[in-house]
Order: structure tokens, then C-alpha cells, then sequence
């Protein structure tokens, strides 16, 4: 489904000047339902001045009105024919100057918990090339000691839908092709929810203190069958070292 330009200012727009629920915005927008809350709390998007999407001809009054009185209504994009062709535009994702630099440590994210993941479909989520990948994988990039793994979602360079979709398809990839996955990597392809919600796998511990294993030689196991020794017997002395000389 094609989303409309400036997806993100247009449902700026349509949260403060309509009534259609979190869904029906977050659809037409191709943007999550938790995105679209965190718009109308005013934690999300803070800034944007929203993009009118009826007087940008992207919707009409009448299919707005139709989806506010029946929110099980999906908005559909009014036919702009200069748009045809836009969304196949191929190429690198565009990543803002300002985020640029969070690229490396999005890609060691990347490699170090999703290592199914393709170069290609890793360059695809942040918008880089596969020689930096190569290099954070092969740890021989420039700044490696420095970086420092963090979550491109967190960071926005991708959205979790986007990644999760890549991951499921990393997975069925080497599903096809016969591989076997550890129980790690198949406990990294469960999206996000899931995986907060799974509950915690007992660990087996690394080393048993105080329960090792121990051996008794022929001696000390007689030592242990015989009688126990009256303590008092080695304070009575003999009658004749008692005697005064």
C-alpha cells in the first residue's frame, strides 16, 4: 500500500484534526499504533507541524468523514499521478546528518545479536554500505574500540516492524536452505513483544561450589569406623605419674 508524502507531519494532522483512532492513522501512514499514541501524548514528534493531507490532495473531506464513523474503515490515498513510480525508487536509505554518526554502533547492534542477517539487509535498515559492515563484523574498522552496540529502533535509523520483518526473513532463508539454528538464534527471531513476554530459561550454573567430588583412601575409611574416644580419657593420667617422687 502506498503511504502519502510526509507521513509522519500528515498524521500529526489527522491526530489533532480529526477522530479516527490510533489504527486507522497508524495504517494509512505506515506507522506504528504506538507511534501514533505517542503523537497525540506529545512525546512523539515534537515539533512537526502537521501536513494537511486534503489540501496536499492526498485525501478527501468525504473519505475522512466515512473512516471518523467507522473506525473498522481503512483510509485510502487519493490517485496522485505524480506519484506513480515514487515508492520504487531504488538505493540506500536516506539517513539525516545528525544520525549518521550513531550508524556504526547500529550496525555492530546488528551484527553481534542478528548475525543471520544479510550485509544487504542490514545496509538496508540504516542506510549503509557493506564495506563498513564488513569491517565492524571483521572488527578491523577504524573506531571499533570505541563503538559501543546500540539498538538502531532506539536510535530511529529503522522502525522495530522493519526489523523484525528482516530478521522472520533471515530465518526462513536459512530454514530453506537446511540450516540449523542454536537455541540463541532462534530465541533472537521472536519480534520484540514476544520476547519481553517469554518467560526467563533456568540457567545451569558454570561451577558447583561445595559439591565436587571427593575420593577416601583404605585408611581414613577405617579411621571412621572405628569407636568414637572418650574425650575425658585424656585427662585422666596413670595412677603412678599422679604420685609425688
Amino acid at each position: 500500500m502506498a503511504k502519502p508524502i510526509m507521513a509522519k507531519a500528515t498524521a500529526v494532522w489527522l491526530v489533532d484534526n480529526t477522530t479516527l483512532t490510533f489504527k486507522q492513522v497508524a495504517d494509512f501512514c505506515d506507522l506504528h499504533e504506538l507511534e501514533v499514541q505517542g503523537i497525540a501524548d506529545g512525546d512523539v514528534a515534537t515539533g512537526v507541524k502537521g501536513f494537511d493531507p486534503i489540501a496536499n490532495n492526498q485525501l478527501t473531506a468525504e473519505e475522512i468523514k466515512a473512516a471518523e464513523e467507522n473506525p473498522s474503515h481503512k483510509l485510502r490515498l487519493k490517485f496522485n499521478p505524480a506519484a506513480v513510480g515514487e515508492e520504487k525508487r531504488r538505493g540506500p536509505r536516506y539517513t539525516p546528518l545528525s544520525k549518521r554518526q550513531d550508524r556504526p554502533a547500529s550496525i555492530y547492534w546488528l551484527v553481534k545479536f542478528h548475525p543471520e542477517l544479510s550485509d544487504g539487509q542490514v545496509s538496508k535498515l540504516v542506510g549503509t554500505t557493506k564495506p563498513t559492515i564488513q569491517a565492524i563484523r571483521e572488527r578491523t574498522h577504524w573506531n571499533i574500540q570505541n563503538i559501543e552496540p546500540i539498538d538502531p529502533v532506539a536510535l530511529g535509523l529503522c522502525k522495530q516492524s522493519e526489523l523484525d520483518l528482516a530478521v522472520h526473513k533471515a530465518a526462513e532463508k536459512k530454514r530453506a536452505e537446511g540450516g540449523v539454528m542454536s537455541d540463541d538464534e532462534r530465541r533472537k527471531l521472536v519480534s520484540t513483544e514476544q520476547s519481553l513476554g517469554a518467560p526467563e530459561e533456568p540457567k545451569l550454573p558454570s561451577a558447583i561450589e561445595g559439591l565436587e567430588t571427593f575420593s577416601l583412601s583404605t585408611d581414613d575409611v577405617e579411621k571412621t569406623e572405628e569407636a568414637p574416644v572418650d574425650a575425658d580419657s585424656f585427662f585422666n593420667l596413670p595412677d603412678g605419674d599422679t604420685d609425688d617422687e
